[in-house]
């Protein structure tokens, strides 16, 4: 089928999975969804088993915004939200009822909401993005790393946004053309293939500043979007065994997402503590330029 992308984003030597076996291996979301119930009952049990004393979250910890993915809403990222929050994470919505809007434009809206909330909250945000949120989230980071901590990509194809199962190419035709019969405010042939996308691709390929933490999850199972466009070298790349839609579902990519928060908290930590230490040798250190 003729893709609805500007060649430059499906750079040689990547491809977008292709056929029903793809398909299929995305029908395994429905087991990973069936894990989460499992480990949702498990953590009920555990915490009813729990002194209540120990019950209590974590507190002062990071603002996290989640972004989903391309034609999905905030409510594909709101079980990982409760998860998160369960950890004591204050999670935020992007907004987004859904992610088929201009990049540039969503990029701008998303901006303004992360800059308020770190206003709100006196701290960096950390940006979880699914598929193209993690894209957006890259681009974001680049841009104001001022408000961005750290950033964590599930399923995103930052090397090559265009090597995609045909399907949603075709999805992606069917918006453009809606829009341009002017029907609704989604993408338009500027964002897929003219100056809108060439500028969302450099924003999501430029060198991220040393400030900002990255990790990008990734699998090989994706029958959405070829796996190895998700290995961005500045990225601390991690992989798990789910399906692309799954990523939003699974409590193994839960998990990495909540170890992913920790690290970084427990860097954040050291980095402080090594500030007052030196700190306090100054401080001591005798002043021998008086007598």
């Amino acid at each position: 089928m003729t893709t609805p992308l500007a060649t430059f984003l499906c750079p040689p030597g990547y491809a977008g999975p292709k056929g029903l076996g793809a398909l299929a291996r995305e029908g395994s979301a429905v087991t990973e969804a069936a894990r989460l119930v499992r480990r949702t009952v498990a953590d009920r049990v555990a915490r009813r088993r729990t002194p209540y004393a120990l019950r209590a979250p974590l507190h002062g910890v990071e603002p996290v915004v989640l972004i989903p993915g391309f034609m999905a809403g905030d409510t594909t990222l709101a079980l990982m939200a409760r998860h998160l929050r369960r950890l004591g994470y204050r999670t935020y919505r992007s907004a987004m009822h859904a992610n088929v809007g201009c990049t540039q434009d969503a990029s701008a809206v998303l901006e303004r909401r992360i800059e308020a909330i770190a206003i709100k909250r006196g701290r960096k945000v950390t940006i979880v993005g699914h598929s193209l949120g993690g894209l957006l989230a890259r681009g974001l980071a680049v841009r104001r790393p001022d408000l961005v901590e750290g950033i964590v990509t599930l399923g995103s194809p930052i090397l090559a946004p265009g090597a995609a199962h045909p399907l949603l190419l075709l999805d992606l035709q069917i918006v453009v053309a809606l829009r341009r019969a002017g029907i609704g405010t989604m993408m338009g042939e500027d964002c897929t293939s003219g100056e809108c996308a060439r500028l969302s691709w450099e924003q999501s390929r430029a060198p991220l500043p040393g400030t900002v933490a990255f990790t990008s999850v990734f699998s090989r199972r994706d029958g959405v979007v070829d796996w190895r466009s998700c290995l961005d070298p500045a990225a601390r790349t991690v992989e798990v065994r789910t399906s692309h839609l799954g990523m939003a579902l699974d409590p193994g990519v839960f998990d990495v997402v909540a170890q992913t928060l920790a690290r970084s908290r427990a860097a954040r930590a050291a980095a402080s503590d090594a500030r007052v230490s030196r700190s306090a040798r100054w401080a001591a250190v005798p002043d021998v330029s008086a007598g």
